[in-house]
């Protein structure tokens, strides 16, 4: 069997990584985790980032197969319908995204949402597999960063989405609706138990302070001995008192509004309006003096 061939395109307003993954022997392809450009202060969305994966991928003959999420992200817009209207590739995701639907349903007023996670074509479980060309993808459930999150393995490579950062930057947060640092220890653990010369591909890279390049490929090994916050050695309990306490000194991440509630709709944006214009909504909490009177 062959080995997949992995091309990472870097997002630097999002701090984001895609993936085109390719079998070389049938040139069958999956992107993962692709960004929509929004700019929230004109409320502009635009496809230049995924339109330039696509021509690659054109251009090599690729046939794209997949869209596939890691998780419902809260840091960009997923550009998984660009995809699926120009490729006709299926969207993916693991099958519990029907807990963050169900957390955030609510939360804007999303009645829209497609029932049982409707709104993605496949909803993988744990442990399955399915083909891409030759190669075989198997989905790992990775909870914690939010409770829906999962990780691809092919081959020797894993796309570890949230879970993981670069060893010198440590692990993501915890925090979000849903969100366990108990389970993001467990699931590490459970990447970092694969064999030492694994793979794994980043989602994100924000350069460790005194690292002046973005790197998103590292090993199960060099975590294991290196990362900062779960190397070996580090229990449980103190790994969940170090990420809880950094949590608490997190801003929120700039595009957490508008990606949330267009992510737990596959990357798809409210309806329009009468007026035919699609709008985003956006929950507004008031401290202090800024509350205002009944």
């Amino acid at each position: 069997m062959s080995q997949a061939d992995i091309r990472g395109f870097f997002d630097e307003p999002t701090f984001t990584i895609t993936y085109l993954v390719s079998d070389p022997a049938t040139k069958k392809a999956a992107i993962i985790d692709p960004v929509l450009d929004y700019e929230p202060g004109g409320g502009v969305a635009d496809s230049r980032s995924i339109d330039a994966i696509l021509e690659v991928a054109r251009a090599e003959g690729l046939t794209i197969e997949w869209a596939l999420e890691t998780h419902a992200h809260a840091d960009h817009l997923s550009a998984a319908p660009v995809v699926k209207a120009r490729t006709g590739a299926r969207t993916g995701i693991g099958e519990h995204i029907t807990k963050v639907q169900d957390l955030f349903r609510p939360v804007f007023l999303a009645d829209d949402i497609a029932p049982e996670g409707r709104d993605f074509d496949r909803l993988f479980k744990d442990g399955e597999r399915f083909p891409l060309g030759e190669l075989s993808i198997e989905a790992l459930y990775t909870p914690g960063h939010t409770p829906a999150c999962v990780s691809y393995k092919i081959g020797d490579a894993v796309f570890v989405g949230d879970t993981l950062f670069m060893p010198d930057y440590g692990t993501a947060r915890a925090d979000f609706p849903g969100g366990d640092a108990r389970a993001l220890y467990r699931s590490i653990r459970r990447l970092l138990a694969l064999p030492p010369e694994t793979r794994l591909f980043m989602c994100h890279d924000y350069k460790a302070p005194g690292r002046p390049f973005y790197a998103w490929e590292t090993t199960v090994a060099e975590q294991r001995a290196k990362n900062v916050q779960i190397a070996d050695g580090v229990g449980e309990e103190e790994f969940v008192a170090l990420r809880q306490s950094r949590d608490k000194a997190l801003a929120a991440p700039r595009l957490l509004l508008p990606s949330i509630q267009v992510n737990i709709r596959a990357g798809r944006f409210p309806a329009p309006g009468p007026d035919g214009v699609r709008r985003l909504l956006i929950p507004v909490k008031f401290r202090g003096a800024a509350a205002p009177e009944a």
